[in-house]
């Protein structure tokens, strides 16, 4: 299955799914332009081919991600506005790396963005 993103004003509006059939070019060769010129015709507007295990254009397009056409590549939305976007896989990093949890641990950390830090998130013990 080939996986297709329209784009209007650079924003992914809809991702779809075409039979692998549909991107054959007339050697029987996986072809973006064809699948690209398949999507067109039978929804019309703008399409680039997105990868679902992130083989090409960095990320897999969601709706409402970016298309960069610069870098090529699919950028989801900024989480947070102290995130900084790693040039080289496109995706938002916290300004400061996620901490360590030792093994069998049950904690669980949250981004505080007045803090701009990582919090311990209380998940809470119930009485019984």
């Amino acid at each position: 299955m080939a996986h297709y993103a329209q784009i209007l004003n650079n924003t992914v509006i809809q991702v779809i799914v075409i039979d692998n059939n549909d991107i054959l070019d007339e050697n029987s060769n996986e072809s973006e332009v064809v699948g690209t010129s398949f999507c067109q015709e039978l929804l019309g507007g703008d399409w680039k081919q997105t990868s679902y295990n992130n083989n090409f254009r960095k990320n897999y397009a969601g709706i409402g991600d970016t298309y960069d056409e610069t870098r090529d590549a699919f950028i989801a939305r900024q989480p947070y506005s102290s995130w900084l976007l790693d040039e080289n896989t496109c995706r938002w990093e916290a300004p400061i790396p996620f901490p360590t949890i030792p093994e069998g641990s049950t904690d669980s950390y949250a981004w505080d963005e007045l803090t701009t830090s990582w919090v311990l998130h209380d998940l809470g013990v119930q009485d019984a």
